[in-house]
């Protein structure tokens, strides 16, 4: 592709630079946009077909409110790379999603024009309502604009969000950016609801001509109102679900067309109340690849700009992929088994078994408590569901998993990708906190595979059942295993059994799931003894009895936080056996951790110096 002149990318700094800018020459600056973020994703990769599809949506609101004075809201953040360009973030873009450089998600911390911090989807139109009503209380004229797509509005929290919002009658404008995608393509009633509206052109035709007349007397707008009630009905055969929500509905739009968008928001900013404009942008837009394969690119990693072609394929396996393949193995055996995800079959590889068995494979939508209460439904009624979540989405499912599944011993196995330090993403997306969140509850089994080998024996086990309540499996992203692993026959895992991979002297290092390697070369490394712990609940107290009796300082290494960790596991259980060892924890400390390569944070985190330390290594 040829990267077009920057006439105008390079003389805008702030939104008050493109307020400056005709219509005509906005449409210029949406192109050199595009083309300067094309450019730098495909040499700094991160979240590319999202922000290209939004570029035009980005513009004309800055053209139109005057943020940070008025709020904007970004959901998920995934579509806010123009935003942050436009907002004087240009120049230091290239840090993004490095250590110490720009966050990949909007941030407060990071710029006063970032209203509210954006990982996880859904979030956008509550937290726009509380700034709404926070400016009616204050008597300000501040606006409030939530911008939600990419399937943010199949989570629960959206329709929480737009049913207060209707009732509290706040000056609120919802922009739901309409790509028919997430990471893979949406799912459900909802995307039909959508493309209903956005294909039915008669109704939206007549819908344009009834609110151009809405200037006249109110008894007259009420009137149209019920003509245009009528007409919906009749061209749509259904209710508008915003409208019986409490808002005004308008659109569907072009969201590509920054000169009609600009046009359709000045109107809008003049309209009290609770506003949805409804806009229909391409993913991947302005660049062909991205336009044909949206899930490939989503965040594609580095790419050749004008040939689109990406680095070979690695030959390996990741952690992701063995559970793809193993509970399609384990399916094909046991045939109460399904496989249950929130929006992310390729990023889990749930999509292997949706493919072979797609009558048994579900992807609910970006909605995780629902996917598990979903899964212990199925689990109610016979079933053995393999419900897959990456771990800090996890977070959003906590009471289901409490109420839902433990409470009721129900069998469910929760697998969670992405457990641990997870990299550029950042403090939103580190999987750092469900060891402690989920450890104090009955009736859970929180195992952890060492490696690859591992995984497929402890998701065996689980398939078995035979326990009451949850089983979570947590592992990291990535990996690089060879692809026999998958001939390796699943084997059955001793729940709540540890094991003993080497003796040693003096120290004893107690490992979890993937700090496996680090633990075995510290001890390698100071003479110590190396335990796998395999599960962080139930313990295994006869491996902990033979700790405590042959070693006088003890060191547990686990990729989560220290507090109400592994390594608080065993602290307590020490205290109450009463046994004299010196108990160390090496994890995460009391902080977030920012974004930067998985190494560069671990080094951040002081991990290995604290383990140097605790093993007298110099």
């Amino acid at each position: 592709m040829e990267i077009c002149d920057t006439k105008y990318l390079v003389k805008i700094d702030s939104p008050a630079d493109l307020k400056l800018l005709s219509l005509d020459e906005l449409k210029i600056y949406c192109r050199e946009l595009r083309d300067f973020l094309i450019d730098e994703l495909s040499k700094n990769p991160g979240h590319f077909g999202s922000s290209l599809g939004a570029v035009e949506l980005a513009v004309a609101i800055h053209y139109v409110y005057d943020i940070p004075e008025d709020k904007l809201v970004w959901d998920v953040g995934h579509q806010a790379y123009a935003h942050k360009i436009i907002t004087g973030r240009r120049d230091a873009f290239p840090t993004n999603r490095k250590l110490g450089g720009l966050s990949g998600f909007p941030k407060m911390s990071e710029s006063e024009y970032d209203s509210f911090g954006a990982g996880h989807a859904s979030t956008s139109i509550s937290a726009a309502l509380g700034m709404a009503v926070a400016a009616r209380l204050k008597k300000s004229r501040s606006k409030a604009i939530a911008v939600i797509g990419d399937g943010s509005m199949t989570g629960g929290l959206a329709f929480e969000g737009l049913n207060n919002a209707g009732a509290e009658k706040a000056d609120l404008l919802v922009i739901l950016n309409d790509n028919n995608h997430s990471i893979d393509p949406n799912v459900g009633a909802l995307k039909e609801y959508f493309l209903d509206l956005t294909t039915s052109r008669r109704y939206n035709r007549m819908k344009i001509h009834i609110w151009n007349l809405l200037g006249f007397s109110p008894r007259f707008r009420r009137f149209l109102q019920k003509i245009e009630h009528g007409a919906k009905s009749f061209f749509l055969h259904q209710s508008n679900v915003f409208e019986s929500l409490g808002f005004r509905y308008f659109g569907p739009t072009d969201g590509n067309d920054v000169v009609s968008l600009v046009r359709a928001l000045r109107d809008l900013r003049e309209i009290g109340g609770a506003k949805l404009l409804h806009i229909y942008t391409t993913k991947g837009k302005g660049y062909e690849p991205a336009e044909q394969n949206h899930t490939e690119w989503h965040a594609p990693g580095k790419f050749d700009p004008n040939t689109g072609e990406k680095g070979v394929a690695a030959q390996t396996l990741r952690y992701q992929d063995v559970f793809g393949y193993t509970i399609l193995e384990l399916a094909r055996t046991n045939e109460i088994i399904v496989g249950v995800t929130p929006a992310m079959p390729t990023g889990c590889s749930l999509n292997i078994m949706m493919e072979a068995m797609p009558e048994r494979a579900f992807d609910v939508g970006i909605a995780e408590g629902h996917a598990v209460t979903f899964a212990a439904g199925m689990a109610a009624a016979g079933l053995m569901p393999f419900c897959n979540i990456y771990s800090s989405f996890s977070q959003r499912s906590i009471d289901n998993i409490i109420h839902d599944v433990a409470l009721q011993g129900l069998e469910v196995v929760l697998c969670l990708d992405r457990a641990g330090l997870v990299g550029e993403d950042g403090a939103t997306h580190h999987g750092v906190f469900d060891i402690a969140l989920l450890r104090a509850v009955p009736n859970i089994i929180i195992a952890a595979p060492a490696d690859a080998v591992e995984l497929r024996n402890i998701m065996y086990t689980a398939s078995l059942g035979g326990y009451k309540g949850c089983f979570v499996i947590r592992y990291p992203r990535g990996g690089a295993f060879p692809k026999d692993v998958l001939n390796h026959e699943c084997s059955l895992v001793e729940i709540g059994r540890g094991r003993k991979i080497s003796g040693g002297e003096r120290v004893a290092i107690l490992s979890l799931g993937d700090m496996f390697e680090v633990a075995a070369q510290a001890a390698a490394s100071c003479g110590g003894a190396h335990y796998d712990l395999r599960f962080a609940k139930p313990l295994d107290s006869a491996l902990l009895d033979e700790v405590a009796a042959n070693y006088g300082q003890v060191i547990v290494c686990e990729n989560g936080v220290e507090a109400g960790g592994v390594g608080s596991a065993v602290l307590e259980y020490f205290a109450r056996k009463g046994y004299k060892g010196d108990v160390r924890v090496v994890g995460i400390g009391d902080e977030f951790v920012e974004q930067g390569s998985v190494s560069q944070l671990w080094e951040q985190v002081g991990f290995r110096e604290k383990l140097l330390k605790m093993t007298s290594l110099k």
